[in-house]
Protein backbone atom coordinates (compact mmCIF):
# COMPACT_ATOMS: atom_id res chain seq x y z
CA UNK A 1 0.00 0.00 0.00
CA UNK A 2 1.23 3.83 -1.37
CA UNK A 3 2.01 6.47 1.31
CA UNK A 4 -1.22 8.11 0.00
CA UNK A 5 -2.96 5.31 0.89
CA UNK A 6 -2.36 4.29 3.68
CA UNK A 7 -2.97 7.61 4.49
CA UNK A 8 -6.09 8.25 3.46
CA UNK A 9 -7.20 4.70 5.64
CA UNK A 10 -5.78 6.46 8.79
CA UNK A 11 -7.84 9.43 8.06
CA UNK A 12 -11.04 7.14 7.32
CA UNK A 13 -10.86 6.10 10.53
CA UNK A 14 -10.42 8.84 12.42
CA UNK A 15 -12.81 10.95 10.98
CA UNK A 16 -10.37 14.17 10.62
CA UNK A 17 -8.13 15.13 7.64
CA UNK A 18 -4.68 16.52 7.81
CA UNK A 19 -4.13 19.84 6.60
CA UNK A 20 -0.13 18.63 7.21
CA UNK A 21 0.36 15.19 6.62
CA UNK A 22 3.60 15.41 7.79
CA UNK A 23 2.66 15.16 11.39
CA UNK A 24 0.79 11.71 10.77
CA UNK A 25 4.23 10.85 8.84
CA UNK A 26 6.14 11.50 11.71
CA UNK A 27 3.41 9.69 13.90
CA UNK A 28 3.69 6.96 11.96
CA UNK A 29 7.86 6.95 12.11
CA UNK A 30 9.19 3.89 15.18
CA UNK A 31 12.48 4.89 16.71
CA UNK A 32 14.26 2.49 14.69
CA UNK A 33 13.27 3.73 11.52
CA UNK A 34 13.81 7.41 11.99
CA UNK A 35 16.91 9.42 10.73
CA UNK A 36 18.25 13.12 10.47
CA UNK A 37 15.52 13.92 7.40
CA UNK A 38 12.64 11.89 8.96
CA UNK A 39 12.02 12.69 12.95
CA UNK A 40 10.45 9.38 15.37
CA UNK A 41 7.13 9.61 16.60
CA UNK A 42 7.86 10.01 20.31
CA UNK A 43 7.79 14.13 20.89
CA UNK A 44 4.03 13.57 19.25
CA UNK A 45 3.62 10.20 22.19
CA UNK A 46 4.53 12.47 24.60
CA UNK A 47 2.23 15.22 23.65
CA UNK A 48 -0.57 12.28 22.84
CA UNK A 49 -0.29 10.95 26.11
CA UNK A 50 -1.36 13.80 27.82
CA UNK A 51 -3.88 15.06 25.41
CA UNK A 52 -5.36 11.69 25.56
CA UNK A 53 -5.66 11.79 29.34
CA UNK A 54 -6.92 15.11 29.84
CA UNK A 55 -9.90 14.06 27.11
CA UNK A 56 -10.56 10.72 29.18
CA UNK A 57 -10.82 12.80 32.08
CA UNK A 58 -13.10 15.48 30.71
CA UNK A 59 -15.59 12.73 29.51
CA UNK A 60 -15.61 10.25 32.85
CA UNK A 61 -16.15 13.75 34.99
CA UNK A 62 -19.19 14.50 32.46
CA UNK A 63 -20.51 11.00 31.93
CA UNK A 64 -20.18 10.52 35.94
CA UNK A 65 -20.95 13.31 38.52
CA UNK A 66 -21.68 11.27 41.35
CA UNK A 67 -18.26 9.05 41.09
CA UNK A 68 -15.58 10.27 43.23
CA UNK A 69 -11.89 10.27 42.70
CA UNK A 70 -11.10 6.86 43.30
CA UNK A 71 -14.08 5.60 41.15
CA UNK A 72 -12.85 7.78 38.23
CA UNK A 73 -9.03 7.25 38.98
CA UNK A 74 -9.75 3.74 38.43
CA UNK A 75 -11.76 4.48 34.91
CA UNK A 76 -8.83 6.70 33.62
CA UNK A 77 -6.58 4.21 34.24
CA UNK A 78 -7.98 1.19 32.58
CA UNK A 79 -8.65 3.82 29.70
CA UNK A 80 -5.27 4.92 29.24
CA UNK A 81 -3.81 1.98 29.72
CA UNK A 82 -1.17 0.26 27.39
CA UNK A 83 -3.48 -2.37 26.26
CA UNK A 84 -6.65 -0.31 25.95
CA UNK A 85 -4.65 2.38 23.74
CA UNK A 86 -2.89 -0.50 21.75
CA UNK A 87 -6.04 -2.13 21.31
CA UNK A 88 -7.39 1.01 19.66
CA UNK A 89 -4.63 1.97 17.61
CA UNK A 90 -5.12 -1.73 15.70
CA UNK A 91 -9.11 -0.80 15.21
CA UNK A 92 -7.68 2.64 13.34
CA UNK A 93 -5.24 0.34 11.34
CA UNK A 94 -1.36 2.01 12.61
CA UNK A 95 -0.08 -1.82 12.55
CA UNK A 96 -0.55 -2.00 9.10
CA UNK A 97 1.63 1.56 8.40
CA UNK A 98 3.97 2.28 11.07
CA UNK A 99 7.69 2.48 9.81
CA UNK A 100 9.44 0.25 11.54
CA UNK A 101 13.29 -1.52 11.13
CA UNK A 102 13.14 -4.64 9.12
CA UNK A 103 14.21 -6.33 12.11
CA UNK A 104 11.00 -5.78 13.56
CA UNK A 105 7.74 -8.84 12.94
CA UNK A 106 5.15 -6.47 11.45
CA UNK A 107 2.82 -9.39 11.95
CA UNK A 108 3.77 -9.72 15.69
CA UNK A 109 4.59 -5.55 16.67
CA UNK A 110 5.03 -5.24 20.42
CA UNK A 111 1.45 -4.26 21.66
CA UNK A 112 3.73 -1.14 23.27
CA UNK A 113 4.70 0.18 19.37
CA UNK A 114 1.01 -0.06 18.61
CA UNK A 115 0.52 2.05 21.43
CA UNK A 116 2.99 4.66 21.25
CA UNK A 117 2.07 5.36 17.60
CA UNK A 118 -1.43 5.73 18.40
CA UNK A 119 -0.86 8.26 21.52
CA UNK A 120 1.75 10.01 18.41
CA UNK A 121 -1.49 10.30 16.59
CA UNK A 122 -3.61 12.49 18.49
CA UNK A 123 -1.15 14.46 18.98
CA UNK A 124 -0.70 14.81 15.94
CA UNK A 125 -4.29 15.82 15.24
CA UNK A 126 -3.76 18.14 18.62
CA UNK A 127 -1.42 19.91 16.19
CA UNK A 128 -2.72 19.49 12.88
CA UNK A 129 -6.09 20.74 14.33
CA UNK A 130 -6.08 21.33 17.50
CA UNK A 131 -8.09 21.02 20.99
CA UNK A 132 -11.44 20.15 19.47
CA UNK A 133 -10.52 18.16 16.78
CA UNK A 134 -7.91 15.78 19.51
CA UNK A 135 -10.91 15.61 21.67
CA UNK A 136 -12.86 14.49 18.86
CA UNK A 137 -11.22 11.33 18.26
CA UNK A 138 -10.19 10.16 21.46
CA UNK A 139 -14.75 10.89 22.60
CA UNK A 140 -15.13 8.51 19.28
CA UNK A 141 -12.70 6.23 19.85
CA UNK A 142 -13.31 5.89 24.07
CA UNK A 143 -16.88 6.86 24.23
CA UNK A 144 -18.51 3.80 24.14
CA UNK A 145 -15.95 2.40 27.07
CA UNK A 146 -16.88 5.89 29.23
CA UNK A 147 -19.51 4.56 31.21
CA UNK A 148 -18.07 1.02 31.85
CA UNK A 149 -18.10 -0.26 35.34
CA UNK A 150 -15.26 1.16 37.08
CA UNK A 151 -12.33 -1.94 37.76
CA UNK A 152 -12.19 -2.59 41.54
CA UNK A 153 -9.15 -1.92 43.15
CA UNK A 154 -6.05 -4.35 43.02
CA UNK A 155 -7.11 -5.87 46.63
CA UNK A 156 -10.46 -6.07 45.93
CA UNK A 157 -10.24 -8.15 42.42
CA UNK A 158 -7.48 -9.93 44.82
CA UNK A 159 -10.29 -10.89 46.85
CA UNK A 160 -12.94 -11.55 44.71
CA UNK A 161 -10.29 -14.07 42.29
CA UNK A 162 -9.88 -15.97 45.61
CA UNK A 163 -14.09 -16.36 46.99
CA UNK A 164 -14.72 -17.57 43.24
CA UNK A 165 -12.19 -20.14 43.72
CA UNK A 166 -13.40 -21.02 47.06
CA UNK A 167 -9.80 -20.11 48.73
CA UNK A 168 -8.81 -18.43 51.68
CA UNK A 169 -9.15 -14.72 51.46
CA UNK A 170 -5.23 -13.16 50.74
CA UNK A 171 -3.08 -11.88 53.90
CA UNK A 172 -1.13 -8.92 54.61
CA UNK A 173 1.37 -8.28 56.80
CA UNK A 174 3.74 -4.94 57.57
CA UNK A 175 7.36 -7.00 57.14
CA UNK A 176 9.57 -3.60 57.07
CA UNK A 177 9.58 -0.12 57.80
CA UNK A 178 12.37 2.12 56.42
CA UNK A 179 12.76 6.15 55.69
CA UNK A 180 12.59 9.32 57.98
CA UNK A 181 9.84 9.79 59.47
CA UNK A 182 8.59 12.59 57.26
CA UNK A 183 9.18 9.86 54.63
CA UNK A 184 8.79 6.54 55.49
CA UNK A 185 8.71 3.46 53.29
CA UNK A 186 6.46 0.62 54.23
CA UNK A 187 7.09 -2.83 53.11
CA UNK A 188 4.06 -5.58 52.94
CA UNK A 189 3.84 -9.16 52.23
CA UNK A 190 1.15 -10.48 50.26
CA UNK A 191 -0.16 -14.03 50.32
CA UNK A 192 -2.64 -16.40 48.72
CA UNK A 193 -2.48 -20.16 48.63
CA UNK A 194 -1.28 -21.86 45.95
CA UNK A 195 1.49 -18.70 45.24
CA UNK A 196 4.66 -17.68 46.75
CA UNK A 197 4.05 -14.71 48.64
CA UNK A 198 4.90 -11.41 47.10
CA UNK A 199 6.74 -8.27 49.12
CA UNK A 200 5.70 -4.53 47.78
CA UNK A 201 6.41 -1.40 49.15
CA UNK A 202 5.37 2.36 49.29
CA UNK A 203 4.82 5.31 51.46
CA UNK A 204 1.60 4.13 53.17
CA UNK A 205 0.71 0.80 54.39
CA UNK A 206 -2.76 0.49 52.06
CA UNK A 207 -0.02 1.90 49.18
CA UNK A 208 2.04 -0.93 49.90
CA UNK A 209 -0.94 -3.42 50.14
CA UNK A 210 -2.21 -2.46 47.00
CA UNK A 211 0.69 -2.85 44.79
CA UNK A 212 1.19 -6.23 46.56
CA UNK A 213 -2.08 -7.26 45.64
CA UNK A 214 -1.69 -5.96 41.75
CA UNK A 215 1.60 -8.14 41.57
CA UNK A 216 -0.09 -11.48 43.01
CA UNK A 217 -2.81 -10.85 40.39
CA UNK A 218 -0.49 -10.43 37.85
CA UNK A 219 1.32 -13.71 38.32
CA UNK A 220 -1.92 -15.44 38.86
CA UNK A 221 -2.91 -14.01 35.28
CA UNK A 222 0.16 -15.24 34.31
CA UNK A 223 -0.01 -18.93 35.69
CA UNK A 224 -3.61 -19.21 33.68
CA UNK A 225 -5.40 -18.17 36.76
Amino acid sequence: MSGEDAFQEIEAALGYRFADRALLEEALTHASAAGTDRPSLERLEFLGDRVLGLGLASLLAGAHPDDGPGDLARRHATLASGDTVAAIGREIGLHRHIRIDRGFDRDALPPSVVEDSCEAVIGAVYRDGGHDAAMAVVAWFWGSMIGDRPPPDPKTALQEWAQARALPLPAYALVATDGPPHAPVLTVEARIDGFEPVRASAGTKRAAEQAAARDLLDITAAAGG
